[in-house]
């Protein structure tokens, strides 16, 4: 792999766009892995067909009920789930302020279309994409946000000539008033082992709402999808996700942080995160101020450390010039 050696991050090593290598499947796996699929296939397309047919019609409790339908035909469990600095066994002791609920904005690192439908089962929410340098964002259907992990589409700018499809979180926040803004803020998926530079988009989030970091991981690792394409990765993902017996997911979700200027929200003005994401981010809205940076440090590190990833120096340009690499390979 020396070709993509230029896509490590310098400073850790890491290369957050590479596809993880699958498990050593053992004698039985590779045996009933195409039956498994065989039994699945047809109760998945059908149950997916349906639920979106029906999705405009159904009401919000149903919406989340049915999607752990989609978990349970694919052996997807919830397996582990817990709140930054809180005891195991505590949850239920929490305040509701520890948690995201409606009007509060969830800020998920981006490594796998399951992300958006666990999302969306446990807090139904309303989701956008975000773009390198960019406040504003793209709101987003669900089927568009589980097929935006898989899509090259992450890799495009903001929609050319057509502003009136673009928003802010903070209109949005308005418009949806009990529902939670779900946000990629690193803009493309990765492998789940580094956190991109995030965009400026969280910034327009008020003072008055919080901000909840939350790390997505997968068991299998190789769950991410980092790298996106056309009807192969697709497929190559169905089969994945059908053929295999379970997967598992942990969840970690950070302290809600305040968008207030002026406000360190738990950083120091020293501290110092390894990766100047300023001079990294592409195009822009304006210089980001020393406050806005801060409270796009504070997300970054705590998204890293509760997903125990690290911050790469790495950018969405970087990724589309190792996918360009990528396909010459595969070809």
């Amino acid at each position: 792999m020396e070709k993509f050696s230029q896509f490590r991050d310098r400073g850790s090593g890491i290369s957050p766009f590479m596809p993880s290598p699958a498990p050593t499947p053992s004698l039985l796996s590779t045996l009933s892995g195409p039956l498994i699929f065989l039994l699945r296939l047809p109760f998945f397309v059908l149950y997916t067909i349906s639920y979106f047919l029906l999705l405009p019609l159904l009401p919000s409790p149903l919406r989340k009920l049915l999607l752990w339908g989609f978990f349970a035909l694919t052996g997807t469990w919830w397996s582990d789930l817990q709140l930054d600095g809180v005891k195991r066994g505590s949850l239920s002791q929490q305040p509701p302020s520890r948690i995201p609920r409606g009007g509060t904005v969830i800020a998920a690192n981006f490594t796998s279309p399951l992300d958006a439908v666990y999302l969306a089962a446990v807090w139904d929410c309303v989701f956008v994409q975000s773009f390198p340098g960019s406040r504003q964002v793209r709101r987003l259907s669900l089927w568009q946000a589980i097929s935006l992990a898989l899509s090259p589409r992450q890799l495009a700018g903001p929609p050319a000539g057509d502003s009136e499809k673009l928003t802010t979180i903070a209109q949005l926040l308005k418009d949806y008033p009990t529902r939670a803004i779900a946000v990629f803020p690193e803009c493309a998926t990765t492998n789940g082992k580094g956190i991109l530079p995030l965009s400026p988009s969280l910034l327009t989030v008020p003072s008055s709402t919080q901000i909840f970091p939350l790390s997505l991981r997968y068991t299998p690792v190789d769950d991410t999808t980092p790298v996106p394409g056309g009807v192969k990765v697709w497929l190559s993902f169905l089969w994945k996700l059908l053929a295999r017996p379970t997967h598992c997911i942990r969840i970690r979700i950070g302290e809600g942080l305040v968008n207030t200027v002026g406000a360190s929200n738990g950083v120091s003005h020293g501290e110092s995160s390894g990766v100047d994401v300023r001079e990294r981010q592409e195009g822009g809205d304006g210089e980001l101020t020393a406050e806005e940076q801060r409270l796009l440090d504070k997300v970054a590190e705590t998204l890293a450390r509760l997903g125990r990833a690290k911050r790469v120096g790495l950018t969405v340009e970087d990724k589309k010039n190792f996918v360009k690499a990528w396909e010459k390979r595969r070809r």
